[in-house]
């Protein structure tokens, strides 16, 4: 029992609150909180369906562990979530990556961060007068939180990529022309696997041997260069596979069953690679690792780290840095310049 605002009256114990995620077609999704509820079309208006929905299940998660509305979750609400985040999920199962049994720590961070986001709103609104999510924990008196430990410490990993003979296996393993074009997309031009299955008949410059995103992540665009083997499974798969599809101006369309003739989808893709990693007999080999191989190797080519970030459409170079740690060559030769100098500064003296 409450107002319409979602604040109990006074006196009226506050009802456990049960969140439940209602979706539908052209509208944000709902969360049955009217807070929550107005927060979600405040996302929806500013950040890609992917975000929004990302944000609406971790929202959802969050208050159906605290059991409360928004207005009444304090800190301590925060630091039990975080706790239970981090509880097994299974009795005796831990993962091998990092040896934790909850959920992984970059989860927890995310779903910190969109409560987080939630709350400076409703600060902002003024609902509420501080945000009960605090940004690290000080353990040291007098100390500022803002350089206190974080919250949640989240190791920063070094993404798998593919060899050589890998690439060859899983490209050998490939049945369609369509298929090999897709993955000669990832592995040369470094795309995102959204932004393979987003490309449009329009955005394929074959005189330039580019391809235009036009939907990238964040809404960005760019125009990428592409292997020449990209372009040669392309037209291959135009002249022998695809059917007419005249309503659809997509590159990549279902080739049977049907579907035939419509969008490929982010399942259907998945479905690909993996028949292929099984037939190639590989332990790995997702979109994303096809998009760090292709970067890791331009890089150990010498690509500089500036036209890199260009190619794949980072925001911020600090995210493309990480290819400075996967191309071993380049830590390598940069040792050897800087053993090369001290050898002869010693030299030198003596």
């Amino acid at each position: 029992m409450g107002l319409a605002d979602g604040r109990p009256l006074e006196g009226v114990p506050a009802m456990v609150f049960v969140p439940c995620l209602l979706r539908s077609d052209g509208e944000a999704p709902r969360l049955g909180e009217p807070l929550l509820d107005e927060y979600l079309r405040f996302v929806a208006a500013r950040c890609r369906p992917n975000t929004l929905l990302a944000q609406s299940f971790d929202l959802k998660v969050f208050f159906a562990v605290v059991g409360k509305p928004p207005l009444d979750v304090g800190t301590a609400d925060v630091l039990r979530f975080i706790e239970e985040q981090r509880a097994p999920r299974q009795p005796k199962v831990v993962r091998l990556i990092d040896g934790e049994s909850g959920l992984a720590a970059s989860t927890i961070k995310r779903r910190l961060a969109t409560i987080s986001g939630l709350f400076d709103y409703l600060v902002a609104r003024g609902e509420v007068t501080r945000n009960p999510v605090p940004r690290s924990l000080s353990t040291r008196p007098g100390r500022s939180p803002l350089r206190g430990s974080p919250l949640v410490r989240a190791p920063r990993r070094l993404p798998r990529v593919l060899g050589p003979d890998e690439v060859d296996r899983l490209v050998a393993a490939l049945r369609t022309h369509r298929d090999r074009a897709m993955v000669w997309l990832m592995l040369l031009g470094g795309l995102r696997r959204c932004e393979v299955l987003g490309l449009r008949n329009q955005d394929v410059h074959l005189g330039e041997r580019r391809v235009f995103i036009a939907d990238g992540k964040g809404g960005h665009q760019r125009i990428v260069p592409v292997g020449d083997l990209f372009f040669q499974a392309l037209g291959a798969y135009f002249a022998e596979e695809r059917c007419a599809a005249d309503a659809v101006d997509l590159v990549f369309l279902v080739l049977k069953g049907p579907r035939r003739g419509r969008p490929l989808t982010a399942d259907g893709l998945d479905e690909v690679l993996s028949g292929a990693r099984t037939r190639a007999g590989l332990a790995h080999a997702t979109c994303h690792e096809l998009r760090h191989t292709c970067f890791t190797r331009l890089r150990e080519s010498g690509m500089a780290l500036e036209a890199l970030q260009a190619q794949a459409g980072h925001v911020s170079i600090e995210t493309t840095r990480v290819y400075l740690h996967l191309a071993s060559d380049w830590l390598v030769d940069e040792y050897r310049k800087a053993m090369d100098i001290l050898d002869s500064i010693n030299g030198a003296a003596q």
